[in-house]
């Protein structure tokens, strides 16, 4: 007896002394959760420490850093023996999607489902995270018999932090102006964060818009490790405005049509099962409203189409700080909301838990009728394009997510061209690459590759519209038949050139532009040619750049096969200036172009934060230019002369509507400065005296003259265009449209289109029935037409461009990037 007595003492006090190796984090931290903001580097911390106090349950990965140097992780929990096995199980999932590189037959019966847990993609809907720390710790509490039971059947991926940049950007500005105690007042200072905010990362992006795009450098060494596992549920964690209540799944419509019915019903599931604890706490919540599953780059239907159950949930919260009175006069704490969050956590793992057989038979079937060819009526997609770097760009985004692309060997066949709209013959542009249907990522493909999306509801909460072809620039064809891919052999590389005159750089793609911006980075003087000509029997075309051996420094040579190299653009050698036909290198059409502008853009407080960020991520990121970010708002105390070029990204400009702004940017531009006008900027400068201005809507006939407030938002929706794909016609005469085709897809994002200037270039237009793909309301989209949209102005001795699109759109709309660079680098005087 004493024997027993003894041993259960002993197994009492060892329970004892691993309860306590674990500490929660209300001990580790020294506030209870919710009552403070959290550091991203005190939650780094706490996982470190739990990972050392449980080693046999949880496992920590680094996977990144952010821009900014802070650590991205992953923390896989699961039961002691499922952690023995962990790269076992993963390799196992692979097999079940058909992407394991040894072809195994998969364990299906015996494996865990995978539950991705995703915190805090906004910075500032920061409660996320501070249930993560919640929920870490009652997954490996010894004392918590629920979760030990539910990780019997689940491993569970938990990323604390997808945005750490912007968290510790929101944090460290609540807690400077947050006093002893908070002010629920919504008035409140701690309530009006200043621009630009911590929703997004260094460079303004949103990232829960990046995932099928990967433009930031989070997304990119996320989506390797996620494409490392493929988990069976994923969700991502949100906050909305202050005065909602909680969303989760179902989701809303329009939900895209490769979505199967068994990831429609398992979110009525797990619906169901939130709901039952919220109904217990008495918490409110909505589903099946606002949040639908269509755009592919979000973070509950990016996993959806890589075969997983993708959820976000959505608590209320943005601006609240530590705690905001509600329009319902209740106090909304952090306290709360990080509670509500940890609930659906939890809620989450016990449900994957309970159906983990039918969750992988399911994910199973996704992949085996994807490698079957059962996903859409194209069976193949194939692009071709004259320059082999804007196909490269095309089968980045593809390996970038995990889709297999080939050559054919016949290309004789039919499909729908995405540049006619019809069934037409294939013509092969000089390369060429395919992608078939009948592969693990089938859906996938079909979503970014598809040239229409059915679209059943037309209120949605992002953009209808975003087909690779259109968006990047290159014909395609979608094929109905199934055509055979063979793999693509090696390209071939750039060669250098040797000259004691000069050399010849096409110029027909973003890449050459990158070379351009190379060569006036490092001091090389440029020229280009505005009308073709040929040398040596060779045409070249408008935008062919010239750098000649003349007013360049010795080593101009090495410093351009350096650009054409990095850049895989082949330039010619030249050894005259008398060419065999067109104009001679010292002819008026050979235009200079300055060295090294100065590039400058409006920034900070009345710009949008968001676009803004598009112009920097592209000067700084992906052409390499030095830009100057100037604050907007103090615009009167800049020297402008000491920029070349200033760019107006879209935002609401106070300023832009002040004689004396008017006065000094005009200044500027008479002086021979260029000023680029974007989105709303141009749209601002048409209400005065620029030149331009913008075409008034016609007024529907037929509208009633009473609306009905039922109908609210069935009238909003046929005035809106949430993002949809038109036609512009490009005068590439132009120099702001060298290196196109005679027209240019744009995303239509609102109704504005110009009245054509009579004292400058309509560079690109849209005519009747330019309308390609996407949602347009019934009554806005008889307006887009006849107009202009793209523009050049030459004022005094400098020059205003005018783009009203966002060609940057997300970094993603990969076709505009050259657009920008003309506009910098060759359009004007």
């Amino acid at each position: 007896m004493k024997k027993l007595l003894f041993g259960l003492l002993s197994l009492a006090f060892s329970l004892a002394t691993i309860a306590q190796s674990v500490p929660s984090p209300e001990q580790f931290l020294g506030y209870k959760v919710g009552t403070r903001f959290t550091r991203h580097h005190r939650i780094v911390e706490y996982v470190k420490t739990v990972a050392n106090a449980r080693p046999e349950m949880v496992k920590i990965e680094k996977y990144g850093e952010t821009n900014e140097g802070r650590e991205l992780m992953l923390a896989f929990v699961s039961t002691p023996e499922n952690m023995q096995k962990l790269d076992q199980i993963r390799i196992n999932n692979l097999r079940m999607a058909g992407l394991s590189k040894d072809k195994a037959a998969p364990q299906v019966e015996n494996a865990p489902a995978i539950v991705w847990l995703s915190y805090n993609v906004h910075g500032n809907e920061a409660s996320s995270s501070e249930a993560f720390l919640l929920t870490i710790h009652a997954l490996t509490d010894p004392a918590n018999a629920q979760t030990k039971e539910w990780l019997k059947n689940t491993v569970v991926v938990l990323d604390p932090c997808i945005n750490p940049d912007g968290r510790d950007r929101y944090i460290n500005w609540y807690n400077s102006v947050v006093g002893k105690n908070y002010n629920a007042d919504p008035a409140s200072r701690e309530h009006a964060e200043p621009w630009p905010g911590g929703r997004s990362n260094h460079y303004n992006f949103d990232l829960n818009r990046d995932w099928a795009w990967q433009t930031q450098v989070e997304t990119q060494q996320r989506i390797k490790k996620y494409q490392e596992w493929m988990p069976q549920i994923h969700v991502d964690y949100h906050e909305q405005g202050f005065n909602e209540p909680y969303y989760f799944a179902p989701a809303a419509e329009p939900i895209h049509e490769v979505i199967t019915p068994w990831q429609r019903d398992f979110q009525v599931m797990i619906g169901r099962n939130h709901a039952k604890y919220f109904d217990q706490n008495n918490w409110l919540f909505f589903t099946k409203e606002r949040f639908d599953l269509l755009y592919p780059s979000y973070g509950d239907t990016y996993p959806v189409y890589n075969g997983a159950i993708g959820m976000t949930y959505e608590q209320g919260g943005i601006r609240a700080g530590l705690g905001i009175l509600n329009e319902d006069n209740d106090t909304l704490t952090l306290v709360d909301r990080a509670a509500h969050h940890f609930t659906t956590g939890l809620s989450t793992i016990e449900i994957a838990s309970k159906n983990k057989s039918k969750l992988l038979a399911e994910f199973k079937q996704f992949f085996d009728d994807s490698r079957a060819g059962k996903i859409g009526e194209y069976k193949t997609y194939v692009f071709t394009a004259k320059d082999e770097n804007k196909m490269a760009a095309l089968k980045k985004l593809l390996s970038q997510n995990g889709i297999e692309y080939g050559v054919l060997s016949s290309k004789t066949f039919r499909g729908f061209n995405y540049f006619t709209g019809k069934e037409d013959a294939f013509t092969d542009e000089g390369n060429h690459i395919a992608v078939s249907s009948f592969q693990p990522r089938a859906v996938m493909a079909k979503v970014l590759l598809e040239p229409r999306t059915v679209v059943s509801d037309s209120n949605t909460y992002d953009i209808t519209a975003w087909a690779a072809s259109y968006a990047y620039g290159i014909k395609g064809y979608a094929v109905k038949e199934k055509l055979a891919v063979n793999p693509e052999s090696a390209g071939t590389s750039v060669a250098s050139i040797n000259s004691n005159y000069g050399a010849l750089v096409p110029y027909t793609s973003f890449s050459s532009a990158k070379v351009l911006a190379y060569l006036l980075k490092n001091g090389v003087k440029v020229r280009f040619v505005e009308k073709p000509f040929t040398y040596k029997s060779k045409n070249y075309d408008r935008g062919t750049l010239v750098v000649l051996k003349t007013s360049n420094q010795q080593n101009w040579l090495t410093v351009l096969n350096n650009a054409c190299a990095q850049f895989n653009v082949q330039a010619d050698a030249v050894e005259t200036g008398f060419m065999d036909k067109g104009s001679d290198f010292g002819s008026p059409d050979i235009k200079n172009i300055a060295a090294t502008p100065r590039v400058a853009m409006l920034t900070g407080e009345q710009s949008s934060s968001l676009a803004a960020g598009e112009v920097w991520h592209y000067f700084d990121k992906i052409l390499e230019y030095p830009i100057t970010l100037l604050n907007a708002v103090d615009i009167a105390r800049y020297n402008l002369k000491n920029y070349d070029v200033l760019i107006i990204p879209d935002g609401n400009y106070r300023s832009l509507g002040e004689k004396a702004t008017a006065d000094k940017l005009k200044d500027f531009v008479r002086g021979g400065g260029k000023l680029i006008a974007l989105e709303n900027a141009m749209a601002l400068m048409s209400r005065s005296d620029w030149g331009i201005k913008l075409k008034e809507a016609k007024a529907d006939k037929a509208e009633d003259s009473v609306k009905k407030y039922a109908n609210r938002e069935t009238d909003y929706i046929t005035n809106s265009i949430p993002g949809a794909i038109y036609k512009v016609d490009l005068d590439n005469t132009h120099p702001l449209a060298f290196g196109y085709p005679e027209f240019y897809y744009t995303l239509k994002q609102d109704g504005n289109v110009y009245e054509m200037m009579k004292d400058g270039w309509n560079v690109g237009t849209i005519k009747k029935d330019a309308y390609v793909t996407g949602f347009a309301g019934a009554k806005l989209k008889p307006n887009l037409k006849d107009g202009m949209l793209f523009g050049v102005q030459d004022i005094g001795a400098g020059t205003v461009v005018y783009i009203a699109e966002d060609p940057l759109f997300r970094n993603f709309w990969e076709n505009g990037y050259l657009l920008i660079a003309n506009a910098v680098f060759l359009a004007g005087k």
